[in-house]
């Protein structure tokens, strides 16, 4: 995968994963039906952890639950290291 798809696909999927944390943030306002956790850690795995991690404090969603932010630094971290090994 060349550099320009690979950043046009982290661009991607933090759009789909931001989109999808609002939604969410917004369900848990109104009691509507939420996003599993388990849905908003694979985006991050998957690369959405970047816009995720800003969302998590800018909308104060989820930002005092240990249990799910946690994973989510975990997430950032496997993203560094990647980048690391990568050297892009």
């Amino acid at each position: 995968m060349s550099n320009s798809m690979f950043i046009v696909y982290l661009v991607m999927i933090n759009l789909i994963s931001g989109i999808t944390f609002v939604f969410d943030k917004r369900a848990s306002i109104k009691n509507y039906r939420r996003v599993p956790e388990q849905v908003l850690h694979l985006l991050e795995v998957l690369g959405g952890v970047f816009s995720i991690l800003v969302l998590i404090y800018s909308l104060h969603h989820k930002s005092h639950k240990f249990s799910y932010y946690g994973w989510t630094w975990m997430a950032l971290l496997w993203w560094v290291i990647f980048f690391i090994i990568q050297k892009i």
